[in-house]
């Protein structure tokens, strides 16, 4: 069962957290913290506007795209930069 399942089970009553803890032995503050994860992102999904939501996943994902894009042109330069190191000790 993954933690998701888990912290729903807990929440609708169905286990309790010691229940949850020794059935799938993990500890009460791995549980815990999921539980506050859950809390979280319910309380944020009831404030959100969905358009404000979209909105900063949109941010996030250029954002990525543009550390990979500079981590990309690192790596270019860095096998070029070790190619010519490279081609300099063959001489």
């Amino acid at each position: 069962m993954d933690g998701e399942a888990l912290v729903i089970e807990i929440i609708q009553g169905k286990a309790t957290l010691a229940e949850a803890s020794r059935s799938y032995d993990l500890t009460p503050s791995k549980i815990e913290n999921w539980m506050d994860d859950a809390r979280k992102g319910t309380e944020n999904a009831l404030k959100a506007n969905p358009l404000d939501v979209r909105q900063e996943y949109e941010k996030q994902l250029r954002d990525l795209q543009e550390a990979y894009g500079e981590a990309m042109l690192e790596l270019r330069a860095r096998k070029k930069l070790q190619a010519l190191l490279d081609a300099e000790d063959d001489k």
